[in-house]
């Protein structure tokens, strides 16, 4: 005997209504209502939709954004559900692999919540050169953050960007000031290339560091410590401390070696401990001190200046390739020419000045 047939542990109808209701498309304005409202959900959407490289998604993300960047700017202060630009500050955290920096974030975004602000990460994961997918594990590995009411993780894969940065984080980030979101950490993929990029879109660039991991000054490019608003030595407990006080001590003569920064600011170097929350709360007195001294020499207002720039320049060089890589007429020839490339026959500087000034006659 077959026996009664049980019914379905699943409500279809219920369900159907629900994948409707997910992948409805929102107008421009139920965005903005939603983002300004703080909604958190339909804040997701939209970092979706800028992160698309859709055309049609593209177009309905600029809107999103001018009108966001309008509001901020039109009061320049403080609106319900919003955060002005000028009022938010933007923390730049990289670190070399296993510093221990999803911990430290965890550890300072927690203290922070704790005081009431709003805190949004944005964390760069490496995306897969041959799959191009990337593992997204930043809301597993911070367990306590991930759950928190004032705070938003949001893990973004690098997408084949200049070492490993997300090309739309600006974006990201003005849509999470909209949201309300005072403090925005961006998290790096490593030490590497990426740094230089994330430097420009920041207010304060913290490097984190490890101790007794071989010669200190010469395990980090020149470069990324010459970026370093602090330099902050991880995993500064039990055993390691000892070495942890060492490594302060060199770091902060290797920083006085540099020239003065334009801010007025000196870099100073720390030691903390994630894991047992030890000097989190002074890594945060820095940060604001610096906030503090930029604003009373007015290079925290330049600096904003310098980004608007860069985005200005990005901007362009970004529509310019698309709209170069998206001509049917181009896109067919360009594949072309590569197997012409790839079996010899042909100069692949010759053939990129071709590319070119096919493109060029077109206008």
């Amino acid at each position: 005997m077959d026996g009664i047939s049980q019914p379905s542990p699943i409500n279809e109808e219920a369900a159907s209504k629900f994948r409707a209701h997910r992948n409805r498309s929102l107008d421009t304005q139920e965005y903005l209502s939603g983002i300004f409202s703080g909604n958190r959900t339909i804040l997701s959407k939209a970092i979706t939709l800028v992160e698309s490289s859709l055309p049609s998604h593209q177009a309905q993300a600029q809107e999103i954004i001018a009108e966001c960047l309008k509001l901020s700017t039109e009061t320049g202060s403080h609106t319900k559900g919003h955060t002005s630009h000028a009022n938010s500050i933007r923390i730049g955290i990289t670190g070399v692999p296993g510093v221990g920096k999803s911990t430290f974030i965890e550890a300072l975004g927690i203290h922070l919540t704790s005081k009431g602000h709003k805190l949004a990460v944005l964390a760069i994961d490496p995306s897969s050169s041959r799959s191009k997918g990337s593992i997204l594990g930043d809301k597993t590995r911070m367990e306590e953050l991930s759950v928190d009411a004032n705070a938003f993780i949001r893990p973004s894969p690098a997408s084949g960007s200049l070492g490993g940065v997300a090309r739309k984080t600006r974006e990201t980030i003005v849509l999470c000031e909209a949201a309300g979101f005072d403090v925005i950490f961006v998290e790096t993929v490593g030490v590497g290339q990426s740094e230089t990029t994330v430097h420009s879109m920041v207010d304060f660039f913290l490097l984190l560091m490890l101790a007794g991991a071989g010669d200190e000054l010469q395990g980090i490019k020149r470069g990324i410590i010459e970026m370093a608003d602090a330099i902050v030595i991880n995993k500064a407990d039990g055993d390691n401390l000892a070495k942890a006080k060492i490594a302060r001590v060199e770091y902060a003569n290797a920083l006085h070696l540099f020239p003065p920064p334009g801010s007025g600011w000196i870099p100073e170097a720390d030691i903390c401990s994630a894991r047992t929350k030890m000097g989190i709360d002074h890594v945060w007195e820095l940060i604001m001190e610096h906030r503090k001294v930029t604003g009373e020499t007015g290079f925290f207002h330049l600096r904003r200046m310098e980004q608007n720039r860069q985005v200005f320049r990005e901007t362009i060089e970004a529509g310019l390739h698309d709209h170069f890589f998206n001509r049917s007429e181009i896109s067919h020839h360009i594949a072309s020419l590569e197997t012409e490339i790839m079996n010899g026959r042909l100069n692949p500087y010759q053939a990129a000045q071709e590319m070119l000034e096919k493109y060029y006659r077109m206008f």
